[in-house]
């Protein structure tokens, strides 16, 4: 016994001094070896799927697991593991007034390697490349003795492994150990009969599938997808969950990937077509599964929504004038009807499962459906005027955003409501939107903040819903919506008093900008100025001429 509370504390020195595990690395290496060397000593060879069927405990489980989770945390400590990797990006960060607004991710391994800024992260990784050796020391000896092991627990453990190698080291090691990895995880999501390992596999190919060089793999990649499409209709939730989580991560790795290269050609554009098809019906069947499984599954249908190029024609053979030829656009697979009816087929059922997922999901499947229409309004392929869910959809994120109790959700909302870039864009639904913006900047004051721990979301939701504010107005003097003027002329005393609180703030935060290096003073009053000059031109076109020489007066504060 005494044996599995000296691991715990190897574990703990791993977790808590990752700086030290670079020169211990031969003594723990030892130690786990001489562990798993006896622990399997009296374990027969079988094959795979003997041993993935047996689920017999052994007196040496315990101390086999414990070493594994040793050998795991040093992985990870000497690797630099930071969690995994994060594709995504916030699109209430992408403007000047919510660009200090970054959140930093907590990680739940290696914590003295947080960067304290983006520099040092790019520093460490270039002058840190170690892993290298230790993980394919620990393929080549180590893991054959522990994969395919007896015990359900022990093959988890060393599945789970392979969750915490990065996107540096991977690559860095042979074909061979690459193979060797991704052959293990599939085999293990495919073949095993015990869900703990299936899981394990699972939540293992969502972190290597997030590696950006990983889609450019069609092989690699198709054999995840199906690996984790087989697993998300498990009858288990616990597998379910992390299988949602793998496929929600390939396609946010893919719609990076399809960003980055949007001109590259695919040796087989109609296999990888079929792979979206794949990941598009998964999804959509996925979020009718529980909120766990849910929320993962509009995640991943938002990543689809925004790369996949749809063809609102009535044929395919014309192509939209803004859409660029890709590996993964569907129309262009084929020059036949039914191909494009299918794209806006799926549109359509996405938007369902949108609409479906936010009146009957939780919190965190409210916040994802708002990110995936978010996704979904950066596809210049989807014409939002025309669409006649388009006011749902518009309504749906007001609604969230007047209404919502949690912060983060009304600043996704807001966030997603700034994304159409012109009034064209939000359709008839542009004049409800601008009031509504208005309504809910006029009364923030009122919000009642629940606890302390809320303060700071107010504050990014209050930077957010300016941003977005002005972004609309900016907008306002293309439109010709009567009651929209009428609207902001009887909003004009409260639009006047915002810009210059909004000025003066500019004053506040010009030295923090100076502090961080980035000019976002300027870029502010660009803003600020654009939606001014805009409320001009709706005042001088109602004839408004004393409102008018108020808000010229605004321009040169």
């Amino acid at each position: 016994m005494y044996m599995h509370f000296i691991l715990q504390a190897l574990r703990a020195v791993s977790h808590n001094y990752p700086d030290l595990m670079l020169v211990c690395w031969g003594q723990l290496s030892a130690i786990v070896y001489k562990f798993l060397r006896e622990g399997t000593a009296e374990i027969a060879t079988k094959s795979w799927k003997e041993q993935a069927g047996n689920t017999t405990v052994f007196v040496g489980e315990k101390i086999v697991t414990s070493s594994i989770k040793v050998l795991d945390e040093c992985l990870r400590a000497i690797s630099g593991f930071r969690g995994t990797e994060d594709l995504s990006v916030e699109f209430f960060l992408d403007s000047p007034f919510t660009s200090d607004c970054i959140r930093t991710k907590k990680v739940s391994s290696a914590p003295s390697y947080g960067p304290k800024c983006l520099e040092d992260a790019k520093e460490e990784r270039n002058t840190c490349p170690s892993g290298s050796q230790q993980w394919a020391e620990t393929i080549e000896k180590l893991m054959p003795l522990i994969l395919w092991h007896i015990s359900a627990m022990v093959r988890s453990a060393s599945v789970t492994c392979f969750a915490g190698i990065t996107s540096s080291v991977f690559f860095t090691l042979s074909k061979e150990n690459q193979d060797f990895i991704v052959s293990s995880l599939i085999n293990a999501a495919e073949h095993d009969k015990v869900p703990l390992v299936r899981s394990a596999s699972c939540r293992a190919i969502g972190v290597v599938s997030c590696f950006q060089k990983t889609p450019e793999s069609a092989e690699i990649l198709g054999k995840f997808i199906h690996a984790v499409e087989i697993n998300t209709r498990d009858p288990v939730v616990s597998v379910r969950i992390p299988a949602s989580w793998a496929l929600a991560n390939i396609c946010d790795s893919l719609r990076h990937f399809v960003e980055d290269f949007p001109l590259k050609q695919s040796t087989d554009s109609e296999t990888n077509f079929h792979l979206v098809e794949l990941l598009i019906e998964c999804a959509l069947r996925l979020t009718k599964d529980g909120d766990k499984v849910k929320s993962n599954a509009v995640r991943a249908l938002g990543n689809l929504a925004r790369f996949f190029r749809y063809s609102s024609s009535p044929c395919v053979d014309k192509k939209p004038a803004r859409s660029e030829p890709n590996a993964f656009d569907g129309g262009g697979i084929t020059s036949s009807c039914p191909a494009s009816l299918k794209d806006l087929h799926w549109l359509e059922r996405m938007v369902q499962a949108f609409i479906s997922c936010v009146t009957t999901g939780n919190v965190k499947v409210q916040w994802n459906v708002c990110h995936a229409l978010s996704n979904m309004f950066l596809n210049k392929t989807i014409q939002l005027q025309d669409m006649d869910w388009a006011p749902s959809v518009f309504g749906i994120l007001l609604l969230l955003l007047r209404d919502s109790s949690n912060f983060k959700i009304r600043i996704q909302a807001a966030a997603a409501l700034a994304v159409p870039e012109t009034a064209l864009d939000y359709g008839k639904s542009f004049p409800d939107i601008v009031q509504g913006l208005e309504h809910v900047v006029e009364n923030l004051g009122s919000d009642s903040i629940s606890a302390p721990s809320s303060f700071k979301y107010r504050i990014a939701l209050e930077k957010q819903l300016t941003s977005t504010l002005l972004h609309v107005l900016s907008l306002a003097s293309a439109s010709d919506h009567k009651p929209l003027k009428d609207f902001l002329v009887k909003k004009a005393s409260f639009l006047e008093d915002w810009f210059k609180m909004l000025y003066s703030s500019l004053g506040e935060t010009s030295a923090q900008s100076e502090t961080v290096g980035c000019d976002s003073t300027g870029q502010k009053k660009e803003m600020i100025y654009k939606a001014v000059q805009s409320m001009i031109e709706v005042y001088k076109s109602t004839n408004q001429q004393s409102i008018c020489q108020k808000f010229k007066k605004l321009v040169v504060l």
